[in-house]
């Protein structure tokens, strides 16, 4: 499977949190042979074999969508009012390009307007959400809907581009159309191997607005056990040496706890121990604030140990976030290897 297309392709797809439509006709060509796929309502995307030998079933997830917003009201001047799917910092966005999704479908770029020096704009300037507005070149109410076919409730992305220079991807949406790719990746190369338990897919709807994807998957799937990949943010450039848990180029980063979860520990440090005896890289972390899928599924029926795979992104809930091939190629070595190793007999012992 081609590393850099599919992570571009599923990077580069519209997918803000409730759209999650284009990723999935994405991922479609990318569905290694023999496995089937599906989606419920709230556009969650399962990828599987039939289960015919009764297998325990480990659920593999990533969320599918991205942080975005959506338009709120329309101005009489015909810039947009806007309000958040996801975490922004209020200065992530000001003066950022835009990308609406119409209702026809067709996507219509905008700036976000930003008061700059000749109109009072200086260091002290201070954005906020409730005081921005998305311009797309508009003049009027009536141009906007007539002309762009935009009204509220249609959505909207961060523009960016797809870059790779040998190791580094710079792009949006890398939290989590990275961990999209792993799921694929990972399914593809035990498509064929002898397993002890029945792999499933899952890319998950909602997560940036209230892990609500994995409520409804969980239910749907009833696994046994699972891997949450994730795209972490890396906080290798942004605070002092010896409190760095998460840095680039350096392995998938497994956490011991986070705002949403303490990871059972029994797995944890039986992953831990596989990846050194297979000399995969990791980094452990942990976290005192996030979450991620992984709180709703290791809490859903009567406990489901669950890890989660992070691939280390610089920047992330932004425009342009930076991700190394090697940690996703060692986040997905270390699934792979988890997959081939686990069996009934290990599972109960977590």
């Amino acid at each position: 499977m081609d590393s850099h297309n599919l992570i571009k392709d599923l990077t580069m797809a519209f997918g803000v949190s409730g759209f999650e439509d284009d990723v999935l006709k994405t991922a479609e060509k990318y569905v290694p042979q023999g496995y089937g796929t599906s989606r419920d309502s709230l556009l969650n995307y399962y990828i599987q074999k039939e289960n015919t030998q009764n297998l325990p079933t480990i659920m593999i997830d990533a969320h599918s969508d991205e942080i975005g917003l959506m338009v709120h009201a329309i101005k009489p001047d015909g810039t947009l009012v806007f309000t958040t799917l996801g975490g922004w910092v209020p200065a992530a966005l000001y003066a950022q390009k835009m990308i609406v999704k119409n209702l026809s479908g067709e996507l219509i770029s905008g700036v976000v307007v930003a008061v700059m020096p000749h109109f009072g704009g200086n260091a002290d300037t201070k954005p906020t959400i409730e005081n921005m507005t998305l311009d797309i070149g508009a003049s009027s109410k009536q141009e906007v809907i007539e002309k762009y076919k935009i009204k509220p409730g249609c959505p909207i992305m961060p523009y960016s581009e797809f870059e790779q220079r040998g190791d580094i991807m710079i792009a949006k949406a890398f939290d989590c159309r990275i961990g999209c790719a792993a799921v694929m990746e990972v399914l593809d190369r035990v498509k064929d191997k002898q397993l002890n338990v029945n792999p499933v897919g899952v890319f998950t709807a909602q997560e940036e607005v209230g892990i609500r994807g994995a409520k409804v998957a969980v239910n749907h799937i009833k696994p046994q056990i699972a891997i949450c990949f994730e795209g972490a943010p890396a906080d290798d450039t942004l605070v002092p040496a010896h409190m760095v848990q998460t840095s680039l180029g350096k392995g998938p980063m497994l956490r011991h706890i986070d705002g949403g979860m303490i990871t059972n520990p029994r797995y944890l440090r039986w992953a831990l121990d596989l990846a050194e005896a297979k000399n995969i890289p990791v980094q452990e972390s942990v976290r005192t604030k996030g979450s991620t899928n992984g709180a709703v599924v290791s809490v859903s029926h009567e406990g489901i140990p669950t890890i989660v795979i992070a691939c280390p992104v610089r920047y992330a809930h932004s425009h342009n976030s930076i991700a190394s091939m090697t940690d996703y190629k060692n986040a997905v070595n270390l699934a792979v290897e988890v997959v081939l190793a686990l069996n009934a007999e290990i599972i109960a012992k977590f």
